[in-house]
């Protein structure tokens, strides 16, 4: 079972050797060690998926595994290190892979020990846990590194103790926040940041990460990159959920409109009510929004994407968005169904209806 900073079915950030696509944020942060002024807090933003957590792990192993600049003994201080990389075989490293490093604390969501359910938040314990971290270990002198996983799942008192110590940062102690949507977090915490801002993945780089995972997707990585919008852990998701086939059924679906195969869709409705499909259901929902917001772009733009996602989407989009008019219907019912589509989950809606119900929306725009 994955953990909550781990895509389910990847390995996980500390598992991962090499990050791709993100060299000018591993360089920011080896100037900034280079010349010392290594910050005492970092936060890593960024879309979802593309590396971030992977390079909190990665300044994990290379804090602890390297000496710092002045520490230059009968030789002189030796040259700044042009790397975030750390031998594998290197007893910190081995350590941190095995989750038996002292010098490094990852906080994420935890268990409620009540119901042993997991939290959506993190709590004011997770954060508080991170004295005692410092107290035990301040003994040796050495550094200590703090990964959180994500900042954005802090609830209000997780935010403010932690808060607390950037005010006062613990000495030799340098703190990683995984930031999903920065502006979500207190001004005051994003101001004792110094921030690393991480891109989206090229089609090339997305299939290099894909082959460091172990994950087989084919020919297809240019359609994966399209829909994920460069964001490697969606793209990953969109392929262990099969959700390019899913999205080319959408697609195939919409092309009679404003006909409606009804058989199509009721296959697609009742797929998404199978017991055990719940993560299927919620990339279908998300799947329908992506293919609304590009009926939206196509109308809006009088353009397309130069990459197909799904057979013949280029001359289906076309037909359905020729001008803004219809861009703007579009825009409309996206903004109509993905608002019912999250009420009816958040109230258990029957999900084979609550599907039906949007292609049927969907058809009715169609229609004019």
């Amino acid at each position: 079972m994955s953990t909550p900073d781990q895509i389910e079915g990847a390995p996980h950030p500390r598992d991962t050797s090499q990050l791709f696509g993100q060299d000018a944020a591993q360089q920011a942060f080896l100037d900034a060690f280079g010349t010392g002024r290594l910050h005492h807090a970092w936060l890593l933003t960024g879309p979802r998926g593309i590396g971030k957590a992977t390079l909190a792990w990665s300044i994990a192993r290379f804090l602890l595994a390297t000496p710092p600049l002045d520490d230059d003994g009968l030789f002189g201080a030796p040259p700044p290190p042009t790397t975030l990389a750390i031998d594998p075989e290197h007893p910190i490293a081995r350590r941190i892979a095995a989750g038996a490093e002292p010098g490094l604390k990852s906080i994420t969501r935890t268990p409620n020990p009540t119901t042993d359910r997991m939290r959506d938040q993190i709590v004011v314990d997770d954060i508080r846990s991170l004295a005692g971290f410092f107290q035990l270990s301040a003994f040796d002198d050495g550094r200590r590194v703090v990964i959180v996983d994500a900042a954005d799942d802090m609830n209000p008192s997780a935010a403010n103790a932690l808060l607390k110590m950037l005010e006062e940062p613990p000495d030799r102690a340098t703190l990683l926040l995984i930031s999903h949507h920065p502006s979500g977090l207190l001004p005051t915490i994003r101001s004792r940041c110094r921030t690393l801002r991480l891109n989206t993945l090229s089609p090339d780089d997305m299939a290099r990460a894909f082959a460091q995972a172990g994950i087989d997707v084919g020919a297809r990585t240019d359609a994966l990159a399209e829909l994920s919008g460069g964001s490697v852990g969606a793209a990953m998701r969109l392929s262990l959920l099969d959700g390019l086939k899913t999205y080319a059924e959408l697609v195939t679906l919409i092309q009679t409109l404003p006909q409606f195969d009804r058989a199509a869709a009721l296959k697609l409705a009742e797929a998404a009510a199978a017991r055990g499909a719940e993560a299927k259901r919620d990339l279908l929902f998300e799947l329908i929004d992506l293919l609304l917001s590009r009926l939206a772009r196509r109308g809006a733009s009088g353009t397309g994407s130069t990459i197909e996602a799904a057979p013949n989407e280029a001359a289906i989009l076309a037909r359905l968005a020729p001008d803004q008019t219809a861009g703007r219907a579009w825009a409309q019912v996206a903004q109509e169904t993905g608002a019912r589509a999250r009420h009816g989950r958040a109230v258990n809606l029957d999900p084979a209806a609550l599907v039906l119900d949007t292609l049927i929306k969907i058809s009715q725009t169609a229609r004019g």
